[in-house]
C-alpha cells in the first residue's frame, strides 16, 4: 500500500529491500520521461546500482545496519566491550554499533527473537539456552577466570548467618556470577538452596543497596570489592578462588554466523583489540575502570594489576571453558550430563581468524 501526501504521486513501483528498508520508486501515472525524466532516471540509477552492490558484495558490512550488543551492565566483565565503544575500536572496523543494558532472562529471548544480534557474555546462561534449544553458539571468551568474592555486612560472623538473608548479585538469575555463588556455597558446606538470591541490573544500585542495610551481601568484583573493603564489609568467600569458570565473551545465532561472517569477525576483533590496548595501555584503562567503575584511582590501580592476568588470552572459546560450564550446570540439576559435544555450544572459527591476524600463537 502506498500513502503519500502528494496526489501527483500516487502510483509506487516496489524494489527489493537492501538492509531491511523497502525502497520506493515513485512517478506519476504515465510520466512521459521527457522534461522530468532526468532525475527519475538518477534516482533509479542510484538504486540499481546500490542494489547490485549489495548483491555483488552480499559478506560485507553494512555500514548502515546497526548492531545490537546486549550486556549485563557495566562492569568488570564488560569491560572490553565498554572499551571497544568508547575508543571507537567498533567503528574503526566498520561497524555501527549499540551497546544496551539488559539482563541474561531478557537478553537471552531477545536474542532468540533476533531483537538483538549478539549477548555480551558467554556462561551458565547462554549455554543452558543453547542446550534448550536456542540455536546460538558461543564464539568469544573474555576471560577464563571470575573475580569475584561474596562481601557481608561487618556484624556477620558465619556464612550460616546469611541464610534466608537478601544476597546481591548482577548478571541475572542463572549468569555466571549467580551461578559461581551457588557452586562456591556448596563446596563451603552449604546448602544454596537456603539463601535468598537478589538479582541487580546495575552494580551501583546493589552497592547502595548494600551500604543501606537492604542486602546482607553482596557479590563484587573489583573495582567496587576494594571500594567494599574499604568500606568495612566482610569477605564471606573468595569465590575467585573457588571456581574456575569462564566469564565474559560473545554469542550469536548460529544464522548470523552464517549469513554475516563478516560482522560477526569484526565484532570479535573490536573487542579483541580492546583486551589488546587495555594491556598496553596502563593510563588509559585505569582511566576507563574509574569511568565504569565509577571508582577512585587507588581501586582503580589495584583492578589493573588483576586485569592484566584476566583480560591476557587470546579469545578463542576453549573446551576446558565450556567443559567447566557443563559441569556446573549439572551440579545444580539443570543438566543431566556434561557429555555434550563442543561444537554444539561453541564456534572457534572466527575467533581463531581474528587471533591470529592480531599476532597470537595460535595451535
Amino acid at each position: 500500500m502506498c500513502e503519500t501526501t502528494d496526489d501527483s504521486y500516487r502510483h509506487c513501483e516496489l524494489i527489493p529491500c537492501i538492509d531491511g528498508k523497502l525502497l520506493r520508486l515513485l512517478k506519476p501515472p504515465g510520466m512521459p520521461f521527457k522534461k522530468s525524466a532526468r532525475p527519475f532516471l538518477l534516482l533509479f540509477s542510484a538504486v540499481v546500482a546500490a542494489l547490485l552492490l549489495v548483491l555483488h558484495g552480499g559478506s560485507a558490512i553494512s555500514q548502515e545496519r546497526k548492531v545490537n550488543i546486549a550486556y549485563a551492565g557495566p562492569s568488570l566483565i564488560a569491560l572490553p566491550f565498554l572499551a571497544a565503544q568508547e575508543w571507537k575500536l567498533f567503528s574503526q572496523n566498520g561497524l555501527s554499533t549499540q551497546l544496551i543494558v539488559m539482563t541474561f532472562t531478557i537478553s537471552i529471548p531477545a536474542l532468540s527473537a533476533e531483537q538483538v544480534d549478539y549477548l555480551g557474555g558467554v556462561g551458565p546462561a547462554t549455554v543452558s539456552a543453547t542446550l534448550r534449544g536456542i540455536p546460538a553458539r558461543a564464539v568469544w571468551f573474555s576471560s577464563d577466570k571470575v573475580l569475584w568474592s561474596l562481601m557481608a555486612q561487618p556484624q556477620t560472623k558465619t556464612l550460616t548467618d546469611l541464610r534466608q538473608k537478601p544476597i546481591g548479585i548482577t548478571g541475572g538469575l542463572g549468569a555466571t556470577g549467580h551461578v559461581a555463588l551457588l557452586l562456591a556455597l556448596e563446596k563451603a558446606g552449604q546448602d544454596s538452596k537456603a539463601f535468598a538470591i537478589s538479582p541487580f541490573t546495575g552494580v551501583s544500585d546493589m552497592i547502595q543497596a548494600l551500604e543501606s542495610g537492604y542486602l546482607s551481601a553482596a557479590m563484587l568484583q573489583p573495582p567496587q570489592l576494594f571500594y567494599a573493603m574499604s568500606k568495612g564489609f566482610k569477605e564471606m568467600l573468595n569465590v575467585a578462588s573457588m571456581i574456575e569458570m569462564p566469564v565474559g565473551g560473545l554469542t550469536t545465532l548460529v544464522k548470523t554466523i552464517q549469513n554475516r561472517p563478516q560482522e560477526v569477525r569484526a565484532v570479535i576483533k573490536s573487542v579483541q583489540q580492546a583486551k589488546q590496548r587495555m594491556l598496553k595501555s596502563k593510563e588509559e584503562t585505569i582511566d576507563l575502570v574509574m569511568k565504569v567503575g565509577k571508582t577512585d584511582r587507588e581501586a582503580a590501580l589495584k583492578t589493573y594489576d588483576m586485569l592484566r592476568d584476566v583480560l591476557s588470552g587470546n579469545g578463542i572459546p576453549t573446551r576446558a571453558g565450556i567443559e567447566n560450564i557443563l559441569k556446573a550446570l549439572v551440579l545444580q540439576g539443570r543438566l543431566p550430563s556434561a557429555n555434550v559435544p563442543f561444537e554444539e555450544i561453541a564456534d572457534t572459527r572466527l575467533a581463531t581468524e581474528v587471533a591470529k591476524e592480531l599476532g597470537y600463537r595460535v595451535q
